[in-house]
């Protein structure tokens, strides 16, 4: 389980990473499929503050991309080979658009994800409905279920 602000990676044969409750934040899933590994961040806020919170790099988009990549590196991932998948971000309240948290969370995963030339393979994002992502380090699958839904594989497509 990968709760909020959190970051975990897994290898094939082990732990299937898992977030719930994803609103307006970001269920962000680095995968490796050739080599059997995964990565997924509940990211949180869009940016840093400018005071900092180097404790908790999974929590800001503008840190948890580079903190998630390390830590997959580290586990045998080869950074060429990682692609991305992105839910959640949902408008969850209809305050003025400046305070829609969900797409700033979106758009600073991207262009983290740009910045570091991973591209997004698929994405579940926006609406104003909350989702739980499940990442399959074993078969290189992710699936989104979105709040009274069914779940469905959103990555690789069927």
């Amino acid at each position: 389980m990968v709760r909020m602000g959190e970051l975990a990676t897994a290898a094939k044969g082990g732990a299937v990473l898992v977030s719930i409750g994803l609103g307006s934040c970001i269920g962000l899933a680095l995968l490796d499929r050739a080599g059997g590994v995964a990565g997924l961040a509940h990211v949180m806020l869009p940016a840093t503050p400018s005071d900092g919170d180097g404790g908790t790099p999974g929590k800001f988009g503008d840190t948890a991309v580079p903190a998630l990549l390390a830590a997959l590196v580290r586990q045998g991932a080869r950074p060429s080979r990682l692609e991305a998948v992105l839910v959640g971000g949902a408008r969850m309240f209809s305050i003025g658009s400046s305070m829609d948290i969900g797409a700033r969370n979106d758009e600073a995963a991207r262009a983290a994800l740009a910045a570091h030339r991973i591209p997004v393979r698929a994405a579940d994002t926006r609406g104003s409905t909350g989702r739980t992502i499940r990442v399959d380090p074993s078969s290189g699958t992710v699936t989104v279920k979105a709040a009274g839904g069914k779940a469905a594989r959103l990555y690789p497509a069927a």
